[in-house]
Order: C-alpha cells, then structure tokens, then sequence
C-alpha cells in the first residue's frame, strides 16, 4: 500500500492511512501511524481510535 509511516517507519494499517486522509489531507501520498499523527494532532491513539469506529458506522469508505 505504501512504504510506512514518514515519520517511524512503521507498516501502515488501511485505517491509519483513511485516519492520515480524513484528519489531514485527502489527497496525501505519505501517510503517519496512529501513535505519530496522534502526537502530531495532540490527542490520544485511542481517541483517534473512537474517532474510526465513528465515522466507520457512518459509512466512510476510508475505513474496513
């Protein structure tokens, strides 16, 4: 899918790239983990976690 997080490394997650997308930029080609872009936004994982599962139940295709 793409060649990690920009910033750790870290394999990318099909619902970290969708939360990279959707809190920061739709059109991004280089995406941030989780725990990064939590860090980057100043919120936690787990809330970036419940902010998913929301937008999940609403039908956003950015998410499995």
């Amino acid at each position: 899918m793409t060649g990690g997080c920009m910033q750790c490394g870290k394999a990318l997650t099909f619902n970290e790239v969708g939360a990279y997308k959707k809190f920061v930029n739709r059109g991004s080609t280089s995406f941030l983990c989780k725990t990064c872009l939590s860090a980057k936004l100043g919120v936690t994982v787990e809330l970036i976690d419940e902010k998913i599962e929301q937008f999940r139940a609403q039908g956003c295709t950015l998410f499995v």
